[in-house]
């Protein structure tokens, strides 16, 4: 449900799959399922027909596509609702002769499950490898085609995992290797202000912008979202609904959740501000690119030049180094400088 262009990431591979036919559609939910089941409904806005099932623990990839056994019969696809796909790697998958997973090429092949391929087809997979063993930068894109042979094989996996199963279905007969390039994956915070940046469509209708304001043709404004005097908003970003850019702001490649409020003549870049979070005047996000810790692991270089989460604040005069990230409820002081991560509930002071 994370915003991308101001619409959660579900809605756009929803529409990629109605784009190409696909009108039977079944969400499995479990973590606040209520607010995708509300957004979304019985799916007649999108011309779709959806159905819900649950799955009350997450046990594994496998255990999810599971709770969907009784739900779907014959040939069947399996989509993350985490990652954009376009309506072309649909399209090659429906066209696949049998089971078929769709693969792509990766500049970090051990976030991922690396994909040995034989005459084009799978011939193993290897999760999440560590890099001197990265033998290839093919990696499984999460999009995959099924009969519903392939529950017996993941009942039959070990720890119920979808990798073990396609594993499985690989040895007892071919799973095609279908190349694709329409996929982004979004796994981490910058990955966020990339695809944002690249899927802005410039749509300004519904928001208050101020005569003398500056919005770019690549600009998402969202519904009573605010651009105040002499205010500029930069291409790649988007201004979710009821967000308030202030007088004098400067806000670029960035994604400003609902409720959010940049102050006068603060500037923000590459950044990503959460709902009801609050840049303050003259505060600053500086942009760039910065080495981030993520569950002890260094990614180097990532263009990321802030994160301010849910209900936090970056008071006037403060300034985000590039890379941090605040977490919820958290505050960086008037006239303060934070960097790295800091942790929810705390506040950073002069």
């Amino acid at each position: 449900m994370v915003p991308v262009a101001n619409a959660p990431i579900l809605e756009h591979v929803v529409e990629s799959l109605a784009e190409v036919g696909v009108d039977q559609l079944v969400f499995v939910v479990g973590y606040r399922r209520q607010r995708i089941q509300t957004y979304f409904g019985d799916g007649d806005d999108w011309g779709v027909d959806i159905e819900y099932v649950v799955q009350e623990k997450q046990l594994g990839t496998g255990h999810a596509v599971l709770q969907a056994e009784d739900a779907v019969a014959g040939d069947f696809l399996v989509v993350n609702g985490d990652s954009l796909v376009d309506t072309s790697l649909v399209e090659a998958l429906l066209s696949a002769d049998g089971d078929a997973v769709a693969v792509t090429r990766s500049d970090q092949p051990t976030d991922y499950g690396v994909v040995d391929i034989e005459d084009g087809a799978v011939a193993g997979v290897e999760e999440k490898p560590r890099v001197y063993d990265a033998e290839t930068e093919t990696i499984n894109a999460g999009v995959y085609r099924f009969d519903d042979a392939v529950f017996d094989a993941i009942h039959a996996a070990d720890r119920m995992s979808l990798t073990d199963a396609l594993v499985r279905r690989a040895a007892e007969g071919r799973v095609e290797a279908v190349r694709v390039e329409g996929w982004t994956d979004v796994s981490h915070l910058w990955d966020l202000v990339r695809v944002n940046s690249a899927a802005v469509d410039g749509d300004h209708d519904g928001a208050d912008v101020h005569p003398t304001a500056y919005v770019a043709d690549e600009v998402a404004l969202g519904e009573d979202a605010r651009v105040g005097p002499n205010a500029t908003v930069l291409a790649g970003t988007t201004v979710g609904d009821n967000a308030t850019v202030g007088a004098g702001a400067v806000v670029g490649n960035s994604v400003v959740f609902e409720d959010a409020r940049v102050g006068p003549n603060a500037v923000v870049r590459d950044a990503v501000l959460a709902s009801d979070s609050s840049v303050g005047p003259n505060a600053t996000v500086e942009g760039g690119r910065a080495d981030v810790v993520v569950d002890g692991n260094l990614y180097r270089n990532v263009l990321l030049g802030g994160v301010v989460g849910d209900y936090s604040t970056v008071a006037g005069g403060a300034t985000l180094e590039p890379g941090t990230v605040l977490e919820n409820d958290s505050r960086v002081g008037t006239g303060a400088t934070a960097s790295g991560r800091v942790g929810s509930g705390t506040e950073v002071r002069r």
